[in-house]
C-alpha cells in the first residue's frame, strides 16, 4: 500500500520535537491536506497535544509492545483516511531499550516502517560542531533513513551558512529553521509536557508555530519526503476472535476528565471493536457514575495535582467503592490505581482521602520510582491465560505501601523483577500502564466479566 509517511526524531529529548510535530501538522491543515498524526513510544502526552491540534486521536506505535508485523498492521490500519502520516519520534532517534539498545527506539520504528527521517538539530549555541553532531547520526544510519534537517533555535542566517555544508558533505536536505521563541516552547512537569489543556494560549501558540514553520520551512519538501516512502505491507488480523456478539451491549465507564487523561487508543479502539460502549464519566466533578455501566476504567494522569477535589467528591468516592465491592469488574493503572487508595500525601505533605478500595497510602517520593518497559504475568491465572504476559511501561513519582502480590514484572534488558498489582477475576489495579494488543486475551477478559456483571444485574432486577 502507497502511504505517505515522515517521522519527526531528534539527537535527544529537548530538542523540540513535539512543537514541530504539532506546527507541522498544523501547516498540513492550513494547505488542506488530511494529516495523521502518530507517536512512538509509550509516551501517553504527545498524542493529547496531536489530538488537540488535529482533532482527531493520535496513536501509539511501539516496537517493544508489538512484533514488527503488528507495527506494520497498526500503522496501516486507517492510513488511507489520511493524505500524510506524521510520527513523532521518542527521545534520541537511537535510544531504545535499556538506553543501549536499538530496539524500541525511534530509530528501529522507522526502519520497520521504511520511514524517511526528519532530524530535529537544536543548533542553539553551535555552529560548524552540528556538521559533527549529524556526521555521527549519519554514521549510524545503516539503512540511509535520514532524508534531511530542521534545525531548531536558529536564525536565518546561521541556517543559509550551515545549508551548503550540510547539503554538500552529506548529501541530505536541510529543510530549513525555527528561530527561538516564545511560541515554540511548552512548559514541563515531572511526567513530561503539561497537558495542552493547562497551556491557556495553546491555539495562539500553535498558530503562531505553524506560521512560522511555513515561512522558513519548506513544507512542500516535506510532504514530498513523505510521498517518496517505499509502499508497505501487512496482514490484518482479527484481534477480537472469541469474543461473543453480545458484547455488543456491554458499557465500560471510563474515567476522563483533567486528573485522568492516560490511555492508549489502541486499547480503547480493541475494546471498541469487541463491542464495548465507552462512558465517560469525571471522578472530579460528576456525583455518581454512570448509569447501567458494567466495568470501570480507571487510566493513569495526575490525581496529585487534583487530590483536593478528588477527596472533597464524597459521593463519587462512595459510587466507586460501592460499585467495585458489588462485583463490577475494574481496571485501575498508576494514576487511576492511586484514587483506589486509603489515601493519597502530595508533594507538601499533605494528606487526602481517596476511595479506599486499596488499603495503604501512596507517597511522593522527588524522583522516578519505577520507570521503563516490563512484561507482566500473573501468578494465577485470571486476566490472562497461564503463562501468557502483558508488556506495559511505568513511570511515577508516587509510591504505594501496598503494590499487591499477583504479578511478577521484568524489565526487558536488566531482568530484573519485582512482584506487584492487585489481581482478582473481577479486578486488575496496578502501576503499570498495560497495552492490550500485546496480550489480547487480557481485553477480553475485561468484556467477559463486564457481560457476567451485566447479566447477573439483570437476574437481579427480574428477580
Amino acid at each position: 500500500m502507497k502511504a505517505a509517511r515522515l517521522m519527526i526524531a531528534a539527537p535527544g529529548s529537548g530538542s523540540g520535537k513535539t512543537v514541530i510535530t504539532c506546527a507541522l501538522l498544523q501547516a498540513l491543515k492550513d494547505r488542506g491536506l488530511r494529516a495523521r498524526a502518530l507517536k512512538c513510544g509509550p509516551d501517553y502526552i504527545d498524542p493529547l497535544f496531536h489530538q488537540k491540534v488535529l482533532e482527531v486521536a493520535s496513536r501509539n506505535l511501539d516496537a517493544y509492545f508489538s512484533s514488527q508485523e503488528q507495527v506494520r498492521e497498526l500503522f496501516l490500519d486507517g492510513v488511507s483516511e489520511a493524505d500524510l502520516s506524521v510520527i513523532e519520534g521518542v527521545m534520541g532517534l537511537y535510544d531504545g531499550l535499556g538506553g543501549i539498545r536499538e530496539e524500541a527506539s525511534a530509530y528501529h520504528l522507522a526502519g520497520i516502517l521504511r520511514t524517511p527521517i526528519v532530524l530535529v538539530v537544536n543548533g542553539k549555541g553551535m555552529a560548524r560542531s552540528t556538521l559533527a553532531l549529524l556526521e555521527g547520526f549519519l554514521h549510524e544510519d545503516a539503512q540511509r533513513l535520514i532524508c534531511g534537517v530542521v534545525l531548531n533555535r536558529v536564525g536565518k542566517a546561521q541556517c543559509e551558512l550551515l545549508r551548503p555544508l550540510i547539503e554538500e558533505r552529506f548529501g541530505i536536505r536541510v529543510f530549513g529553521y525555527l528561530p527561538e521563541r516564545q511560541a515554540l516552547s511548552f512548559d514541563s512537569r515531572h511526567l513530561g509536557l503539561q497537558l495542552p489543556e493547562e497551556i491557556h494560549s495553546f491555539r495562539a501558540q500553535i498558530t503562531e508555530a505553524a506560521k512560522l514553520l511555513a515561512e522558513s520551512v519548506c513544507v512542500e519538501e516535506l510532504v514530498s519526503a513523505a510521498q517518496s516512502a517505499e509502499e508497505l505491507y501487512a496482514e490484518p488480523r482479527d484481534t477480537t476472535a472469541g469474543l461473543p456478539a453480545a458484547v455488543s451491549r456491554v458499557r465500560l465507564g471510563i474515567a476522563r476528565d483533567e486528573a485522568f487523561c492516560f490511555y492508549y487508543e489502541d486499547n480503547l479502539r480493541m475494546l471498541r471493536a469487541a463491542g464495548a460502549e465507552l462512558v465517560p464519566f469525571s471522578p472530579i466533578h460528576d456525583e455518581k457514575l454512570p448509569e447501567h455501566v458494567h466495568g470501570l476504567l480507571l487510566g493513569g494522569g495526575y490525581p496529585e495535582l487534583w487530590c483536593e477535589q478528588l477527596s472533597e467528591n464524597v459521593s463519587m468516592r462512595r459510587a466507586v467503592r460501592e460499585a467495585i465491592a458489588s462485583g463490577m469488574p475494574s481496571v485501575a493503572e498508576c494514576g487511576g490505581f492511586m484514587y483506589l487508595h486509603e489515601w493519597l500525601v502530595d508533594q507538601q505533605g499533605a494528606r487526602f482521602a481517596l476511595c479506599g478500595v486499596v488499603p495503604g497510602e501512596c507517597t511522593y517520593q522527588g524522583r522516578a520510582v519505577r520507570f521503563g518497559y516490563v512484561e507482566l504475568t500473573e501468578r494465577q491465572g485470571a486476566f490472562l491465560p497461564q503463562g501468557c504476559g502483558i508488556r506495559g511501561h511505568e513511570f511515577h513519582y508516587f509510591e504505594s505501601n501496598n503494590n499487591g502480590e499477583g504479578c511478577m514484572a521484568v524489565k526487558p534488558v536488566s531482568g530484573k523483577s519485582w512482584s506487584c498489582v492487585h489481581v482478582g477475576a473481577h479486578h486488575w489495579w496496578g502501576f503499570p500502564h498495560l497495552y492490550y494488543p500485546s496480550a489480547p486475551a487480557y481485553a477480553e477478559h475485561i468484556i467477559l466479566q463486564a457481560l457476567k456483571y451485566k447479566n447477573c444485574q439483570m437476574e437481579k432486577t427480574v428477580s
